[in-house]
């Protein structure tokens, strides 16, 4: 495959995000179904939890099996690996935390009220739930990254077949990855405009063609290992996040039952991938 058809494959993969974006432009949801649409978001980053961190943790167990099994490496690619993902996922963590932490404090010093917020930027990130939404949005560009690199490899090796199941399992969990965005955004009191979303849609899609094209020219396990670690932690910090809104909701049977529709829809997707012996 040529570079632009490789580049064709990793738009379809990310583009699938703006399906799942206008449900953050409801019109004065209910309590109930607030309270099911956070719980599913938090169902499916869950997931993609379970999935970053399984992929950063092959390479790494690896290395550990050559050093102290098969003796066939030294300790020290398996230091150097271990050493990249705990720093990773405790950059991706905390950083969130400082950054989140640092723009609330910034916004409350200028005195910005709510209806102000709204011309503070098109991400509106003077709304906490703006704020959810953004920094839900640069966990899963990071986690999109990594499979765009997938991709990119697959194609540049020639495995066509391959790299077309990977587009279509990658291009549906990133649909129900665009719900999970927007979803804190409905019935917040301010719709979100559509430039918003698609700022959104391009900070967490538009990383899998930028995974896609680097990954037809180089393979690099430290670096996969490097973004998938910063999205698990950064996946981690909005978990929590949505954790606490949901026990605000106290709609404990709304809050289960949506996590198992997030957590059976990002395995469902991943099946897809699975099939094709990845």
């Amino acid at each position: 495959m040529n570079a632009v058809q490789i580049a064709v494959l990793g738009v379809i993969a990310g583009i699938t995000i703006f399906l799942g974006l206008p449900i953050g432009r409801l019109k004065r949801p209910s309590f109930t179904l607030r309270s099911i649409l956070n719980a599913i978001t938090v169902g499916v980053l869950i997931f993609l939890l379970w999935d970053v961190l399984t992929h950063a943790v092959e390479p790494v167990e690896a290395a550990l099996t050559a050093a102290a099994l098969d003796r066939t490496r030294s300790w020290w690619p398996f230091i150097g690996l271990l050493t990249v993902f705990f720093v990773a996922v405790a950059i991706g963590l905390v950083g969130l935390v400082f950054y989140d932490r640092w723009l609330a404090h910034s916004i409350a010093a200028r005195g910005i009220s709510p209806r102000e917020s709204r011309r503070e930027g098109v991400l509106r990130l003077g709304r906490p739930t703006s704020r959810l939404a953004f920094l839900i949005a640069v966990g899963i560009g990071l986690h999109n990254f990594s499979e765009g690199l997938a991709i990119g490899q697959s194609a540049a090796a020639g495995q066509i077949s391959l790299a077309l199941v990977l587009v279509i399992g990658f291009g549906l969990h990133n649909a129900t990855e665009g719900f999970g965005i927007t979803a804190p955004l409905a019935g917040d009191g301010e719709r979100p405009s559509w430039a918003q979303l698609a700022i959104l849609g391009i900070i967490g899609g538009g990383p899998t063609l930028i995974g896609t094209l680097l990954g037809t020219i180089f393979v690099n396990e430290v670096v996969s290992i490097l973004f998938l670690a910063l999205a698990a932690g950064s996946i981690l910090y909005v978990v929590v996040q949505l954790l606490g809104v949901a026990i605000k909701f106290a709609r404990p049977f709304s809050l289960y039952g949506g996590l198992l529709i997030g957590l059976f829809a990002g395995f469902a997707t991943d099946f897809i991938v699975t099939a094709a012996g990845v």
